[in-house]
């Protein structure tokens, strides 16, 4: 079965059963959704939608009747109960799910079905599919024709409300991508196939291209939001910007159906807002998502998040991907981190509150869409004490950063007295379970829980009233699900009953009777919880409904507390590990004193410290040493640290001052990316490209062994102009690592780059690191070391030691003591060729040649003390030989 039947448009409908025809219209509306189909106590899938739920989630793939050809429908079913468990499951896969309700009474001819959620990546609100500590972020990409036109971006959180927009260049498309992490992306039909091709990790969403139309963009934002204009907003005439929201609007409100969601004003966002991190570089730093293949081990988010809440979760997140670009702002989350930092119990305070909160900013989305679950309306009532009594305790701090968060957590206290009056203390996780509302909130909901709860003492008072009254001491007065209530005798006394009985049933030894008092109460008590089933929705309704309006202070609220959660968890851990305010400053440059890499100083029993400077008159530093030494660790380490710095973090160092920093780019590791026909070389140079046309002079850039891709000149000339284009072009601040000691020479004949280089000892038998960044250029590769350290067969190591010898010899027959690309100003002078620097000096002579190799090839390590001393002689006899002229 395919997806081109359910289209075909001479299919015809008649040839199936009213149900099947329900499911194919829906299909034909949603063709690249999985169609969830209620059929009673089931949701149903069919034709290929089944097969492809089989495949994805696992669930028993079954047929439902033929069709016209004989052929069986395929389908197959998730329980009602499991329904969120499943759709979680298929939500994380990447697919969107339509949900076609049944309306109406089974076994009353056919069942209404309509579509009462559509559930996609970006558009997730119920708690139960959404990531604890992290946003699904809806983005509309529209693209405008014209030459010179650019990219506008729409984004959306619903679980939020937060509402961006922003203007694209190509250059900048990919940055701002990774920066807003998009769950969903939605695009015109014409950009799919292309933005599946060079975007393959993003969920995309094609749209028909007349969602994105700019006038009608304009018009709905002002509906949206009540506007007569959006010069405020400073999106008129960017029709790109336009023209993307108004896809997203129509995609919410298609997806959300009947709900209306809470959406903050659109703020037109800048890059000049935040340090521009491209995917390339989020990737190698590991900020909130590792690069193992596993998706297994520690980032920066992971060894950071201690927040007491999972909105604060996903506040420190944001801060650490969205690191800043203002001082004043980072300084004033600095003094916040200070403050708590300092007081102790201040910070004991803070933490002990909020780690009674919920998630405040989701139980506000929650309510705005009418969704909320008692339970969450619970915990927020019982959270609004705690918020007030941190709002009073930092609304008293001196430091403007507190005095300004108190402001928004401020709260309408009528949000408490309407919760407090209208729920139970306890009340039911769903509404449908009954027992929401309190029986005290309402009068007739009062009377109705006391018929529905009272009705045995009822019985059991008429029963003692009757006999008395009648004196049948066989009178009984009873309930059955079948019968209802009725009153039983037995068939001795049955005759003595009085007249106001009416006979109900006769059985063998009693009769059943009803009279006008007990069918009244009967009526009455079996309607009574319907109807205070119906009465608690209605009541619940109107409180979810009262709280509607105050859902901007509750949401304002929430990021307020979010970001009180990350200041406190970021000030514990600074305590802990003895970080230290950073000091921000105007002038370019870094200067660290024994920075450490924030992850790995929490992975390691011992980390050695090393400094930085970077900044006028040094603005490059070639770093060499040996594999394993640790040149990543600590380029790494100093990215983190500015980037920690500018989000407003203390940072892990003794002493750290940073000027302005626009961008941080890195080019480290190898990998290739085959999908799109590229090279681990090729992948290396767009990198670099990439780099070498975004950087600028407040950029800092980390390079790692670039050019090892290729042959060994090419390789060596590319890191070279590389390295010069960044110091004297570029000019950002630049760490260079290299294992080409020829680019040592670049210090020499550059004037703002100098050498250094990670520390290593070698003994006889092991190398061993130091990981100490010191000055100069390192004496050696110790490649040959670390190969042995890395197990490599004896054998091969000494053959390798034994070729290296055959090198050494080679070079040191040269002018030079090496081979110097760069310091007789070939590179920077094209005067001669390589070829002629490296030409290989005369072959020495054969015999001693022989004897220098048998020498080199030596395993000493591996010799007995006797094997030793037999060598030694065998080597002083071959001497006094070649002595003589033997």
């Amino acid at each position: 079965m395919t997806e081109t039947f359910i289209h075909d448009e001479d299919l015809d409908l008649n040839d199936f059963t009213p149900a099947m025809r329900q499911f194919i219209e829906v299909k034909r509306r949603y063709p690249e959704t999985l169609v969830l189909f209620r059929m009673g106590d089931f949701y149903e899938t069919f034709f290929d939608d089944a097969a492809k739920a089989n495949r994805l989630i696992g669930i028993t793939l079954t047929k439902r009747g033929k069709l016209k050809n004989g052929d069986p429908i395929p389908m197959a079913g998730i329980p009602m109960v499991s329904l969120d468990q499943y759709v979680a499951r298929l939500v994380r896969l990447g697919e969107s799910v339509v949900i076609a309700e049944q309306l109406g009474t089974p076994g009353k001819g056919l069942m209404e079905r309509r579509i009462s959620r559509i559930i996609t990546p970006g558009t997730l609100t119920d708690t139960s599919l959404l990531p604890e500590k992290d946003d699904a972020v809806l983005l509309s990409v529209s693209r405008p024709a014209g030459k010179n036109a650019v990219w506008g971006f729409a984004w959306l959180t619903l679980s939020n409300g937060d509402f961006f927009a922003t203007e694209v260049t190509d250059e900048q498309f990919d940055s701002e991508v990774a920066r807003i992490s998009p769950s969903e992306v939605l695009v015109s039909e014409k950009l799919r196939d292309a933005m599946r091709e060079t975007h393959p990790e993003l969920t995309v969403t094609p749209m028909p291209a007349w969602h994105f139309d700019a006038e009608h963009g304009e018009e709905a934002l002002k509906k949206t939001f009540g506007l007569d204009n959006l010069d405020a907003w400073g999106v008129t005439g960017k029709t790109g910007v336009l023209a993307a929201a108004n896809a997203l609007l129509d995609y919410t409100a298609e997806t959300q159906v009947d709900m209306i969601p809470f959406i903050s004003p659109l703020k037109l966002t800048d890059e000049s807002e935040y340090i521009i991190i491209d995917p390339a570089s989020r990737r190698n730093l590991e900020i909130s998502d590792t690069i193992r293949s596993e998706g297994r081990g520690p980032t920066l988010f992971s060894v950071l998040d201690r927040c007491g809440t999972s909105m604060g979760s996903r506040e420190l997140r944001r801060w650490l991907n969205l690191p800043l670009t203002k001082a004043d702002e980072a300084r004033g989350r600095h003094d916040a981190l200070e403050a708590l930092a300092e007081d102790q119990d201040f910070s004991s305070f803070v933490e002990r509150r909020l780690q009674g909160l919920p998630d405040i900013e989701r139980i506000a989305s929650r309510i705005a869409l009418g969704t909320v679950r008692p339970k969450e309306l619970a915990a927020l009532r019982d959270a609004l004490p705690l918020v007030g009594e941190l709002n009073a305790e930092i609304a008293a701090r001196e430091e403007v950063w507190f005095g300004l968060t108190a402001k928004t957590l401020s709260l309408p206290a009528e949000i408490f007295s309407n919760l407090e009056a209208a729920l139970l203390p306890e009340p039911a996780t769903l509404l449908r379970e009954g027992d929401v509302i309190r029986s005290d909130f309402n009068e007739e909901l009062g009377l109705l829980r006391q018929m529905r709860d009272n009705t045995g003492q009822f019985l059991l008072d008429l029963e003692k009233r009757e006999r008395e009254k009648t004196g049948l001491t066989s009178l009984r007065v009873e309930y059955n699900r079948v019968h209802g209530f009725y009153i039983e005798v037995s068939k001795g006394q049955a005759a003595s009953v009085p007249v106001e009985y009416h006979r109900r049933q006769t059985l063998k030894n009693t009769e059943r009777f009803i009279t006008p008092e007990l069918k009244n109460y009967e009526d009455q008590a079996l309607s009574s919880k319907e109807r205070s089933a119906a009465l608690e929705k209605e009541l619940y309704d109107g409180l979810v409904a009262s709280l509607a309006s105050h859902v901007p202070a509750l949401m304002a609220a929430a990021r307020a507390l979010a970001q009180l959660d990350v200041v406190g968890t970021l000030a514990r851990h600074a305590v802990e590990h003895h970080w230290v305010r950073p000091t921000l400053t105007a002038r370019p440059g870094i200067e660290i004193i024994k920075g450490r890499h924030p992850v790995v100083e929490t992975t390691i029993e011992s980390y050695v410290p090393s400094d930085c400077r970077l900044g006028d008159g040094r603005r490059c530093l070639i770093i060499t040493g040996p594999n394993m030494g640790g040149k990543s660790t600590y380029m790494r380490a100093v990215a983190l640290i500015t980037l920690l710095a500018w989000a407003g973090s203390f940072v892990p160092a003794e002493s750290v001052t940073i000027g302005p920093v626009d961008r941080i780019h890195t080019r480290i590791g190898a990998s290739d990316d085959l999908a799109r026909g590229r090279s681990t070389f090729m992948v290396e140079m767009t990198e670099a490209a990439a780099i070498l046309h975004q950087a600028t002079d407040r950029s800092l850039v980390l390079m790692d062994e670039i050019g090892r891709g290729t042959a060994t000149f090419d390789g060596l000339s590319l890191a070279g102009a590389i390295a010069q284009e960044l110091v004297e072009t570029t000019r950002s601040l630049t760490l260079f690592a290299t294992h080409y000691f020829e680019l040592t020479q670049l210090a020499v004949n550059l004037k703002e780059a100098a050498n250094v280089h990670v520390s290593a000892a070698q003994t006889r038998s092991k190398i061993v690191f130091l990981h100490e960044i010191e000055e100069g250029p390192a004496s050696r590769s110790y490649g040959i070391a670390v190969a042995q350290l890395a197990g490599v067969p004896a054998p091969v190591v000494r053959r390798a030691r034994a070729m290296l010898t055959k090198l050494e010899n080679r070079e040191a027959a040269i002018d030079s003591p090496q081979a110097d690309l760069f310091g007789d100003g070939l590179f920077f002078e094209g005067q001669t060729s390589s070829a002629a620097v490296l030409e290989a000096p005369a072959e020495p002579d054969p015999a001693l040649r022989e004897f220098a190799e048998a020498v080199a090839g030596l395993d000493v390590d591996s010799l007995t003390p006797r094997e030793a001393l037999a060598k030694l002689y065998e080597i002083r006899e071959e001497a006094v030989k070649a002595a003589k002229g033997i």
